[in-house]
C-alpha cells in the first residue's frame, strides 16, 4: 500500500489556528462560500441526500453559503476546480487522479463515497458469454478514461485482448448511458460496461443480458466508483469546514445504509430536479444491491487505477506518493 500524507503534523501551528478562525461560525462576520460539486448519479448518493435534506447547510450554519453544482463529466468538474469555482467535490476516482496529477497535487482525495455499482451487459444475439468473446466486438463505456473504461481495459488485459487503438481487436467507444438502448437496438454496439441504475434498466429488455455482475468487473467489487476531493487551498484556509463536511458525509453514509428506502426517495427527487428524469423506485433499490455506500477507501485500488491510467497514457506521470490521498481527517472522526 502506498503511504498517505497527514494533513497536519502539529495542530497548534499559527497557520492552522488562522485557518480555524476563518471558518464558518467564527464570529468574524464574514460569510464563507462552500462550493460543492456532484453528479446526478446514485453513486453520488451522499451528495444527493445532503442536498435534498439541507444537512450540510444546517451543520455549517448561517456564516457559510453552501452552493451545489451538478456535473455530467469528471473532466468538467476538475476544470471547475482548477478555475477556482469548486471547493469540495464528489467525483470518479480516475478523474480525481487525473486532476491531482495535472494540478501538481493541488486536488486531494479525502474520503470514499461508493464502491462497485457497475456491470457488463451484452446484446443477446451478439454471441457473448465471457470476456474472451469480446474479440472483434464493439464495447461501450460512459466516457473514455473514466472508471468503467479502466475496468474494461483491465478485463481485456486479463483475457489476452486489447483495444483497436492499441493494436488489438476490441473496438471501445464512448456512449452516453441514455443512448445505450438505441445503440443496442441498432446493432451499433455488442456490449457495455455501465454504472447503475443503467445495468438494471437495460437488462429489463429481453434483448440485453447481464454478462458480468458488480463483483465480477474488478477486484470483486472492492474498488471506488465515487470519491470526495478537496482543493488544497480551501483545505488549508478552512480545515474546520472540511472536517464538518466530512462529519456530515459520514452521518449521511450511515443514514443511507440504515434507512435505504427513505434515502432513495431523496435521491430520486434530486436526480429528477437536475435531469428531469424520475427513476422507478424499485429500479433504484435494485441498483443499490450492486453498490456499496461507504467512506472507507481501498487505497490499493486507487493506486492500481493510477498505474493503469499511466500505462494507458491517460496521465503523463504517476501521482506523488504522499500527495494523492489524505484520509487523516476522516480517520480522526471515525
Amino acid at each position: 500500500m502506498k503511504p498517505i500524507k497527514k494533513i497536519v503534523a502539529i495542530v497548534c501551528t499559527a497557520g492552522l489556528l488562522a485557518g480555524l478562525l476563518a471558518g464558518c461560525g467564527s464570529g468574524s462576520g464574514e460569510t464563507v462560500d462552500v462550493r460543492m460539486a456532484y453528479f446526478p448519479n446514485i453513486t453520488h448518493a451522499q451528495a444527493l441526500v445532503m442536498k435534498n435534506e439541507g444537512t450540510l447547510e444546517a451543520a455549517l450554519g448561517d456564516d457559510c453559503n453552501v452552493t451545489w453544482t451538478s456535473f455530467n463529466a469528471g473532466s468538467a468538474e476538475i476544470e471547475a476546480i482548477f478555475a477556482g469555482e469548486i471547493d469540495i467535490g464528489y467525483i470518479g476516482p480516475v478523474p480525481a487522479i487525473n486532476g491531482n496529477v495535472k494540478s501538481d497535487g493541488d486536488v486531494t482525495v479525502i474520503a470514499d463515497a461508493s464502491d462497485a455499482g457497475a456491470v457488463m451487459v451484452a446484446r443477446s444475439d451478439a454471441g457473448i458469454s465471457s470476456v474472451s468473446d469480446l474479440d472483434g466486438k464493439t464495447v461501450a463505456v460512459p466516457q473514455l478514461g473514466n472508471t468503467q473504461h479502466l475496468c474494461l481495459l483491465a478485463l481485456l488485459t486479463e483475457n489476452g485482448l486489447s483495444p483497436v487503438d492499441s493494436g488489438g481487436t476490441v473496438e471501445v467507444v464512448a456512449v452516453d448511458n441514455s443512448d445505450l438502448q438505441n445503440m443496442f437496438d441498432q446493432g451499433n454496439i455488442d456490449a457495455a460496461i455501465v454504472p447503475e441504475p443503467w445495468g438494471t434498466i437495460l437488462t429489463q429488455s429481453d434483448d440485453i443480458d447481464l454478462m458480468l455482475d458488480w463483483d465480477e468487473i474488478y477486484l470483486d467489487g472492492n474498488y471506488p466508483v465515487a470519491v470526495v476531493v478537496v482543493q488544497n487551498d480551501f483545505l488549508e484556509a478552512h480545515p474546520d469546514i472540511v472536517e464538518e463536511f466530512l462529519q456530515v458525509h459520514i452521518d449521511t453514509t450511515n443514514e443511507i445504509n440504515n434507512d435505504l428506502d427513505s434515502a432513495v426517495d431523496a435521491i430520486i427527487e434530486e436526480i429528477a430536479n437536475v435531469t428531469g428524469t424520475e427513476y422507478d423506485k424499485d429500479v433504484v433499490l435494485s441498483s443499490f444491491a450492486r453498490s456499496t455506500i461507504t467512506t472507507d477507501l481501498n487505497v490499493d485500488a486507487m493506486w492500481d487505477f493510477a498505474q493503469t491510467a499511466y500505462d494507458e497514457g491517460f496521465i503523463d506521470s504517476m501521482p506523488d506518493e504522499n500527495g494523492l490521498i489524505d484520509l487523516s481527517m476522516l480517520e480522526s472522526l471515525q
